[in-house]
Order: structure tokens, then sequence, then C-alpha cells
């Protein structure tokens, strides 16, 4: 068997040919997941469950009966709910913790047929992007292991990336389905806010959080978002709006007219590789006859910390339900009611998850509200004006995914701003709840993969995921 299937059309040509079965492909992947044990990439592997399932969808391929997505062998963030599996967010005070319903993505995944081969390791509470805030350790990347992930969904972008499954299924807040998928060399994409269901998804920052596939082809990131994506009684952020059939739709996109954002080759806080990369595809656009222009955006420098005000404010009140009480880690150290509060807390949450929960609480706080968080939902509203602006004039918008390549393990430790500032390119798209897609565009000279962001107009995910196949292809 191939080390690596690109796609599920891939496998689906395996299957009907007879060069495998779904129960073999599980086989395979089960020995990647092995041979790679050192990367971290998994909390929780499904071994027998999931060859077991692998046994009845061969079936089902077998009488015709078989759903959309028979062959897809993926696995899921550990902040997803599954029934009666653990999910823990990577965190100490979820540490077995058994789901006792499942999320409506997995429901929609299964119904048609994907097996899920296990959790993935992610930053705690999706709280970073490196992945070295899980309680589990760091995930390591498969392109080089003493470099970080991404993040927080460094786990399932490595799944990917080292082929122990097919695709995996992230959440993005602030980037962390996009970052780890530049740092990884794979596509991952974030859908407009309220295309997919929230339910049964351990929040963050409820106004931002969103689920997003990682894979290997646009076609598969089209295939899994037309499943999770739809209405749902159990989400009443999400859109009514009809899904159209995106891995059906996907077609020669025409000339288009792309803005970059000026600053990100201007700044001299990007990497001189990250710039020469983006430089060099806006000329092969331009070449190819799209119109590619330069615009400025003056609130680049208010992205980061608008989101973060936002963000930790909205973690703070997510997070309070983590009480030692009700469920999860309750301090052996608690006499009374207060104190199984404060030790459970103290005890059971992470450095950098406590640093956000005290941030968000601080900027809530009465006298600081209008001063912090007040002001950042006005800088939100101007951020969303703004880039909406650019798009009545242009179909996308180009950036780099993250100003630079994947560093190296602990650096990110010493300074949380350099960390934070990692997100500076992807939470545009987080404020203002627009769809975009990270894509895998070649390798530094240290063979670290970087990757480009294409942004599109609300609910423009079939011109976004039409023109992104179009524009892997100018790499060869």
């Amino acid at each position: 068997m191939a080390n690596f299937y690109t796609s599920l059309s891939e496998v689906k040509n395996a299957l009907s040919g007879g060069e495998v079965t779904v129960e073999g492909l599980v086989k395979h992947y089960l020995e990647r997941i092995k041979a790679n044990g050192h990367l971290n990439a998994f909390n929780e592997v499904f071994a027998d469950e999931a060859l077991q399932r692998a046994i009845e969808v061969d079936s089902r391929i077998k009488s015709g009966t078989s759903g959309r997505l028979a062959g897809m062998v993926i696995a899921i963030k550990d902040n997803i709910s599954y029934k009666d599996h653990q999910v823990s967010a990577s965190s100490k005070i979820l540490d077995g913790f058994t789901a006792i319903f499942s999320s409506t993505i997995v429901e929609r995944l299964l119904a048609e047929d994907a097996v899920i081969i296990g959790r993935c390791n992610c930053d705690e509470f999706a709280m970073g992007a490196s992945n070295e805030n899980s309680y589990f350790g760091p995930v390591k990347n498969f392109a080089d292991p003493a470099k970080v992930s991404g993040g927080s969904s460094g786990g399932s972008a490595v799944a990917v990336q080292a082929g122990m499954c097919l695709a995996a299924i992230g959440t993005d807040t602030g980037g962390s389905v996009r970052q780890p998928a530049s740092f990884c060399g794979v596509i991952g994409f974030k859908p407009t806010y309220g295309r997919i269901s929230r339910h049964g998804i351990i929040a963050y920052a409820s106004s931002f959080d969103q689920v997003g596939p990682i894979t290997t082809s646009v076609e598969d990131a089209a295939i899994l978002l037309e499943v999770m994506a739809g209405a749902d009684e159990y989400d009443s952020t999400l859109s009514q709006r009809p899904v159209p059939h995106f891995s059906q739709n996907l077609a020669e996109p025409g000339k288009k007219k792309i803005a970059y954002l000026e600053e990100a080759i201007t700044s001299p806080g990007i990497d001189k590789e990250v710039k020469d990369v983006l430089v060099k595809y806006i000329d092969k656009l331009r070449e190819e006859g799209h119109t590619v222009e330069p615009v400025t955006f003056q609130y680049l420098d208010y992205l980061v910390p608008t989101y973060y005000i936002l963000a930790m404010a909205e973690a703070s009140s997510n997070l309070a339900r983590y009480d030692g009480v009700h469920y999860g880690y309750r301090s052996l150290a608690a006499t009374d009611l207060q104190s199984t509060y404060k030790k459970s807390r103290s005890e059971g949450f992470g450095k950098e998850v406590k640093r956000r929960i005290m941030l968000g609480t601080f900027v809530l706080s009465a006298g600081y509200y209008d001063a912090y968080y007040a002001k950042a939902q006005k800088a939100r509203r101007l951020i969303r004006e703004k880039t909406e602006e650019i798009l009545s004039e242009y179909d996308f918008i180009l950036t780099p995914t993250a100003p630079e390549p994947a560093f190296t393990i602990g650096e990110g430790s010493k300074d949380p701003v350099i960390s934070y500032l990692a997100d500076i390119f992807t939470v545009q798209a987080s404020l203002t709840g627009l769809p975009a897609i990270s894509l895998p565009m070649g390798n530094n000279n240290k063979g670290l993969p970087l990757g480009l962001q294409l942004l599109a107009n609300k609910f423009a995910e079939e011109q976004l995921l039409n023109f992104s196949k179009y524009f892997l292809e100018l790499k060869n």
C-alpha cells in the first residue's frame, strides 16, 4: 500500500479496484500512528473500535449502501465530544471525562461512514499557537521534530502531515486550524462563522469558535464541509442557508481580482522567505491574467490585541463552569466549597489557560470594561467594516498564513506575546467571521513548510474552494 493517499477519490478508486479494504486502510494508519508515536499527535487511539467499524463499512460498500465518506479515516481534535469516549481538551481538569453525547459534526461524519481513528492532542482548551500548552506535552512537527506543530489543532495537523489518517477535524478560534496547517504543509480551512454547528464542541470563545477540516486535498475539504455544514436545532448561531454541493461544484474559477496586504511585504517582522513565497505567487497570479493589487490595512496593529481582549473575556466566562464540583478534576487538598473552587482550578488548569482567564476577567471587571472590552468591540466593528470594504472590490485577500515558519519548541514560552503574534494574519478572518483557507505553497531552505492564506466574503466558500484548487495547481 502507498504510504500516503492524498484524497478520498484516490481511496475510493483503490477500494473499487480491490487494491485495499477499509479494514486494511485502518490497519495501515494504525501502523503509521505507532511508528510516529514520538510526535505525540494523539491523546487516544480508538484502534479496536476503528477496525470493527471499518469491517462494517466494507460490508456496506459491498452491498452498495455506503455513505459519501466511506473509506475516509479521520481523527478529531480532543475538544470535540464523541459519545462514550473521553474528551479532555488536553487539560488536566477534564482528564478522564467521558462525553455523554456526540457533537453534531461527529454524528454527521459517522452517518456518512467516516471511520474515526482517535482524538488528537491540542493546546489546552484550544489556547495556543504552538501546541506546547497541552497537559499531555507538545506535539512535534513531522518535518522537524525540534519544531512546533502550530496550534491549537497541532495534533490534527501532524496526524494528516505524517499520514496517520486521511483527514482530521480541528477547531479554529483565532487561526487554530489554519496556522498549524501552514506549519505542517497541509490544507486548513475555516468556514464562515455559523456554517458548521458548534454543538458538542468544548467552548473557548463562542463568538469566534468554528470547526474546520485539515486535509491534503481541496476536494476533501469540500466534501467534509458539505457533510458537516447546515442547520442544527442545537446551535442557535447557525446559518439556515442551504448547503451547496461544494465537492461537486469545484470548477475553473475564471479571472479574479485579488488584494494582498502591503504590510505583509514591507513589515520587518515578517520572515524573508515567507515574503519571498508571497511575492512569487503574486507574480504567478499576474502572469495567469488575474488582477493582483496591494491594499493597506490600517488596523493591522490592532488585530491581535482586539482578538485577545475579546477571546480572553469570552474564555473567562466559558471556563467558569470548571469548578471541581460538577465534573472533572477535584483537588484532594480541598476542605470546603471555596477551597474546592480555588484548588481545583489552580491545580487543574495549565499556566496559559490561567493567564487567559485572569486577563479575561480583568478586562470585564468594573472600571476596566469600557477601557478594554467595549473598546475592543468597537475595534472589531471597524476591522470588519474595512475588511468588507476591501472584499466589495476584490474577490479574495491574499496574505501569508503566519509571519514565520514553525519555530523551535520552547522558543515562544519565554514571552507569550511572541506566540500571540503568530496569529497576526489569521485573526482577521476570525474577528470578521469570514471564511479563510491556508494552502501549502512549498518549503523554506530548511525544509519547513510555508503557507499562504486566502480570505473571501461571508458564505463564499464555494468560490474560495474553487480558487484554492486552482491556486495549488500553480505549484506544478
